[in-house]
């Protein structure tokens, strides 16, 4: 608020003299100095001098010798040929409107960030608590304070409900939010906090463990003599398992006719070919039949 410059006047009764602090004027705290000097001035019994604009000499005198203790030097130089308290009073606040204008501004601009401001659900209690204490602090700097139920009930209000609305339900049941202490909430919210995140994290391992037993019994199933390749069953047409159609299945596609690369036959179990291509089985055929031609040619 600047500096203070100490006035002294003598007590009434024949007291000691009293020590009255002026309040030094700057350039942002102009709203707070002026009430702080009509004080000043009230208890000098002066203050009828600026709001009269009287001339009478002596309490004129002296409530122009307080302001001239509280304005800086460069502002006396100014108004220094102003022959009343008022006018000098006047002339002050004719200079500072423009100031006070900004800070009319400033506060209506925090007051909508203040309205606005909602608790993310990344952010933590600690972070979220600081952002309403800087708003606050801001606030009060220009000269409006903001009433700790006023904090309070805002915070509340402002976290995310699917997380926190058990413990607001539960704070707004049982405190007196008028009463309640911003530290005190802060305490109790973070407090839940740390609860909901341990029991999150033993969740997470929980889900983590079966994950891993599943896999487990996946690797185990997979790795069954009776799935896939390890499947050997004798077919008519080879080792591996196929079907009547003209596909045939061999544990992991289907098999063409003309893709036998991959084939046992059922009757050489040799690579390559299907047991009706087979060359052995084709040259026992052969035999035979001339076989059969020698027996008929000697039967006739």
């Amino acid at each position: 608020m600047g500096d203070i410059i100490v006035s002294t006047k003598k007590k009434e009764n024949g007291g000691g003299p009293s020590t009255i602090k002026c309040p030094m004027l700057t350039a942002t705290n102009y709203t707070v100095w002026a009430m702080r000097m009509k004080i000043t001035l009230k208890v000098h019994k002066v203050w009828e001098v600026i709001e009269s604009e009287t001339t009478e000499g002596e309490r004129n005198d002296m409530a122009t010798a307080l302001l001239f203790q509280s304005i800086p030097e460069a502002l006396i130089l100014q108004v220094g040929d102003l022959n009343t308290a008022k006018k000098v009073w006047d002339a002050i606040k004719a200079r500072h409107m423009g100031a006070e204008r900004v800070r009319e501004a400033r506060l209506q601009t925090l007051m909508a960030e203040f309205d606005r401001l909602k608790m993310k659900d990344s952010e933590t209690i600690d972070d979220f608590a600081g952002k309403l204490s800087e708003i606050s602090s801001k606030s009060a700097a220009l000269g409006v304070e903001i009433e700790e139920p006023k904090m309070v009930r805002k915070f509340l209000k402002s976290l995310p409900r699917k997380k926190y609305i058990q413990i607001v339900a539960a704070l707004e049941q049982v405190l007196d939010l008028n009463k309640t202490n911003f530290k005190d909430i802060i305490g109790r919210l973070k407090a839940y906090e740390e609860c909901v995140a341990e029991e999150e994290e033993t969740e997470d391992d929980h889900g983590k463990l079966m994950y891993a037993n599943s896999e487990a019994k996946n690797g185990q199933t997979n790795h069954s003599p009776y799935n896939g390749d390890n499947y050997r069953g004798r077919g008519r047409g080879g080792r591996f398992y196929r079907g009547r159609g003209r596909g045939r299945y061999n544990g992991e596609r289907y098999i063409t006719e003309r893709d036998a690369s991959r084939v046992t036959c059922y009757r050489c179990d040799k690579l390559g070919h299907f047991v009706a291509d087979c060359p052995e089985l084709k040259l026992k055929l052969q035999e035979a039949h001339e076989t059969d031609n020698t027996e008929t040619q000697t039967a006739e």
